[in-house]
Formats: C-alpha cells, structure tokens, sequence
C-alpha cells in the first residue's frame, strides 16, 4: 500500500478516521491557550454537524483527532435544515448528488483548517501555510485498531514528555472522558467499549509505561 493510499483513506458514512496533521517545519501550532480554545471551537463548528468526535490531542505542533463520519441520511437532514444561502458550494453539491461523502468531509477538514491558519497567521503575524499537506486520515478497520488509537491518542502528551499525570494536561480528551461534567465527545461509547471507567484508566496506564520504555508507536509524522 502506498503512503497516499495509508494516510488518505476515504471517507465513509458510519466509519471511524484517526484524523491527524502538523505544522510546517515543525513549528509551535498554538502560542497561548486562546489558540488551543479557538481551534476547539472552529473544529467542532465545521465538524460536529458531519461527524462523531470520540477523542482528541492538542500538541505542540500537530493534532490527533478520533472521529466517527455520520450516516448519509443525518447528513443530508442537516443541510435540508439550512438555509441555501448559508451553505457552501460543496455542502450543496453533496445535496445534488454531485459528489460523495468523502468529498464532502475533506472539505469540511479543509475548511476548518484554513480558518485556524487564517486567525493564527493574523494574529501572530505570520504569512504562508501554517500545515505540512494533505492532512491525514487513517480509517479504523478492526477492534484493536480502534483500540490502540484510542489509547495513543489519549497518552500523546506522555509520548511527547509534556506531563507525567494525563489528568494534569488540559487539552486532550482524558479527562473529559472520566468526568461526568457535561460533554460533546461521545464519552460513554469510549468507557463502554472499555469495560467501564476503571479499565479504560488501567489501559491507558499500560500505554504510559510502555512510552516510559519505548519512544515508538503510531507515527505523528
């Protein structure tokens, strides 16, 4: 399999996507937390009316995200509900049958990233492409796939030496996922594939000793 093929699999209705990019050259992706909380809300704008968000990890230059894309019909619900004039050209193509739903969600992806870049290049004074291209999504085809993303994509921060403690880092969906404070990921999906609170906390622990051993895993680059 091509390195294409790998890391730009399809989009598919009711299908998980291990969604992930970084920056040109490897420079910062966010300088404060403004930066962090925008990209969070432009993310769920663009994406929560098309896809399903079950974790995610902001870094120091790249992002990891764990998406589920919605069915055809939820999607095309959602645009018949909005006004022609408010929808993109690529939303109404989809709705005319023109393209498919991986055109559609590549472009939502497009979208939301062009915007972060847009703000972080106003605001810090920045010109030119902020991400290294195409972005990358790997499809989730079995159990232990999904299982194994879930955990890396939780643990990141480990891997990355940014914290000892995941509960103590903020911007990555651990500890929104062993709360019961209010949410938009879809957290009892995650804790019921684990068996439950507990052995969700204790597989990730193993992946947190194993990083202390072990600097490889799924590759961010």
């Amino acid at each position: 399999m091509s390195s294409i093929s790998k890391y730009k699999q399809p989009f598919i209705e009711n299908e998980f996507y291990h969604v992930y990019n970084r920056t040109n050259n490897k420079e910062f992706l966010f300088k404060n937390d403004h930066d962090r909380n925008f990209f969070l809300a432009q993310f769920d704008h663009y994406s929560s009316p098309f896809m399903e968000t079950h974790s995610y990890n902001l870094l120091l230059n790249h992002f990891h995200f764990l998406v589920r894309i919605k069915s055809v019909e939820m999607i095309t619900a959602y645009l018949h509900s909005r006004p022609k004039s408010k929808m993109s050209s690529t939303e109404k193509n989809f709705l005319s049958q023109t393209i498919s739903v991986h055109e559609l969600i590549d472009n939502v992806f497009q979208r939301f990233l062009i915007s972060y870049s847009m703000m972080y290049n106003k605001l810090h004074i920045r010109k030119g492409n902020l991400f290294h291209r195409p972005f990358k999504h790997v499809q989730i085809k079995d159990e232990a796939q999904f299982s194994q993303t879930v955990i890396y994509i939780n643990a990141n921060a480990v891997k990355h030496k940014l914290v000892t403690d995941l509960t103590t880092y903020k911007w990555s969906s651990y500890s929104s996922l062993l709360s019961t404070k209010e949410t938009k990921l879809y957290r009892n999906e995650i804790l019921d594939w684990f068996g439950g609170r507990e052995q969700f906390i204790k597989q990730i622990m193993k992946q947190k000793q194993y990083y202390d051993i072990c600097a490889s895993g799924i590759q961010d680059d």
